[in-house]
This record gives C-alpha cells, structure tokens and sequence, in this order.
C-alpha cells in the first residue's frame, strides 16, 4: 500500500463510521451542548474545505493559506456558522462532496507534495500525511461521540 494509498483509506473509512450512523441520529438531538448532527457535519465539511484549499495551493506551487490562524476553534466556529442557514439535507450533501473532492485532490497530487512540509491550515508546519492523521482520528471521535448519544437515547447508555 502506497502512502496516497494509506491516506485515501483513514479518510474513507472515518467518513464511512460518521456516514454509517447518520440514520440512527435524530436530527435534532444535540451530540455537544450547542451542536446537533447538522452542526458536527458542518464542522466537518469546514476542515475538508480547509484541506481542498490546502492541497489545491500545493498543486499550484502556492503558499497554502491559514484558515484557522486565529485558533481552531474561531475557525470551527466560523465553518459552522457559514452553514447556519442551510438545511440538514444541503449539508449532508455538501459532507458528502467536500469529502469526495478532497479524495480526489489527494489521489491527483503528486507523490512528492505528500510528505513534503508546508504551513498547515492552523498555522504550524507539518505534511499532507501530518493532516491526514489528525482529521481521520478526529472525524472517529465525532463518530464514537455520536454513537454514545445513539446508545443513550435507545437505552444502552
């Protein structure tokens, strides 16, 4: 398995644990104090934005900017708000694309600008390998934190 390789599959499968649960969730329970099921995808869809762009400049021998250089959580908050307005059905959708563009970026890249080091989104250096590691495991503790509410609300919890 090739490193692109490795990375395309942590993705896959962290999109594949939250997709797998999202009709087990009421729409409207809360999985954080101020986050239903929308929000946790809004926020999810925001840091797959925040890596297109990413890999997007790297593909264009641009400096990649820094979304979230006022802190991660300014920039969760602002990736969640941005969607306020739309409705569960848009951003499940636009979860689901912005998930499929990024596997796309990632198998287009080419291989040297995987492990090559670069300004991250937050501002520290670190590789497209580097992300991968952090957003995979992050999307799974969203997931584990949506399956304990799924447990809780039928009982089990």
């Amino acid at each position: 398995m090739t490193q692109r390789d490795e990375l395309i599959a942590i993705l896959e499968h962290s999109h594949a644990k939250m997709t797998s649960l999202l009709d087990e969730i009421e729409r409207n329970r809360k999985i954080y104090p101020l986050w239903t099921i929308r929000e946790m995808l809004a926020h999810l869809s925001g840091w797959d934005d925040a890596m297109i762009a990413f890999i997007t400049s790297l593909m264009e021998g641009k400096i990649p900017a820094t979304p979230a250089a006022r802190g991660i959580d300014v920039y969760n908050a602002e990736s969640v708000s941005t969607r306020e307005g739309l409705d569960y059905d848009h951003v499940y959708r636009e979860y689901i694309m912005t998930r499929k563009t990024l596997l796309d970026l990632i198998r287009k890249i080419p291989e040297e600008k995987i492990t090559e080091a670069y300004t991250l989104p937050w501002g520290e250096r670190g590789t497209l390998v580097d992300v991968v590691h952090i957003f995979g495991p992050h999307e799974e503790e969203h997931a584990e934190d949506t399956e304990k509410v799924i447990a809780q609300a039928k009982g089990q919890g």
